[in-house]
């Protein structure tokens, strides 16, 4: 069983780690000796849990592990694979530029996430809190399934009660992203109709 921990000025709090941060395979990890490690080498990592923070880094390994410069065999590019498409729509009109632009990548995630918000809010509504094929809804695994396969293939998912469940080249399917990115608490994000740069 692996575990995080996190650091509160005098404790330390043992915790579980999520599933969409686990790797399919264990790796050996040397741990330095604190006591041999000079002020300047150590580094503290925030946990960032269930947080906005938590849910698009865990999105952003899931998509590229994490790497802002990629371009993958589909041509999604980025930290957070977007389509060139979606990047027009988002008002991103040059691709070279976003892929190098680490800031740029993550103001239009948060734009993707905004405009998808407010596209699937009725959905959010009427769906969270509710189980469908044994997974249960929340607004954070609904967005992260828009993100995989776009707002419209999600709202057929839940119209569906998840027969009508789209699968991406890889076989990733919405209900897959529901599940993976299921209890994040992204309320600090607003729903924007028209989220544009």
């Amino acid at each position: 069983m692996a575990m995080l921990t996190s650091f509160s000025l005098f404790r330390w709090k043992a915790v579980e780690v999520p599933e969409s941060l686990k790797t399919a395979n264990e790796k050996m990890v040397g741990i330095p000796v604190l006591d041999q490690m000079e002020e300047d080498q150590l580094v503290y990592v925030p946990f960032t849990g269930k947080s906005f923070v938590g849910f698009k880094e865990a999105l952003g390994f899931k998509e590229s592990q994490g790497n802002y410069f990629i371009t993958n065999t589909f041509g999604y590019l980025g930290k957070y694979q977007f389509a060139v498409n979606t990047l027009k729509l988002l008002g991103v009109y040059n691709p070279e530029k976003f892929l190098n632009n680490p800031a740029l990548q993550e103001k239009v995630f948060q734009l993707y996430i905004a405009r998808n918000k407010w596209i699937l809010r009725r959905d959010i509504q009427r769906f969270t809190g509710k189980h469908i094929n044994g997974v249960q809804i929340t607004e954070s695994g609904i967005l992260a399934a828009a993100h995989l396969a776009g707002a419209g293939n999600v709202k057929k998912y839940l119209r569906s009660f998840g027969a009508n469940n789209f699968e991406d080249a890889l076989g990733t399917s919405v209900q897959n992203y529901m599940q993976k990115f299921s209890g994040y608490d992204i309320s600090f994000i607003r729903a924007q109709r028209s989220a544009r740069l």
